[in-house]
């Protein structure tokens, strides 16, 4: 598999990102993320090819900073992280299980 470079874009009240969300682009991603968050309310990676527990670790920490943005799209491997780390569709713990 070949990665796809990351990125992201400001859309309204939207962050969309795009590419393969790894370790690497999420540790390039970070600051322009978190100066894009003010306001956001969806969380869009329906354009991620794939990401891996960094990618996650990325994604849930905008979510928390955006209090529970709503996230659209599926990634190829997000359903599985979700079910190891134990979260919700929503990026949040599932305390339940």
């Amino acid at each position: 598999m070949t990665a796809t470079a990351a990125s992201l874009q400001r859309e309204g009240d939207r962050l969309r990102l795009s590419g393969t969300l790894d370790r690497s682009a999420a540790t390039a991603l970070w600051p322009q993320a978190t100066a894009a968050l003010a306001g956001a309310r969806v969380l869009d990676v329906s354009a991620v090819d794939a990401l891996d527990s960094a990618g996650l670790a990325l994604l849930v920490a905008l979510a928390e900073r955006t209090q529970g943005a709503r996230v659209e799209g599926a990634p190829r491997g997000l359903a599985e992280l979700l079910a190891a780390y134990r979260l919700t569709p929503a990026l949040a713990f599932d305390a339940g299980h």
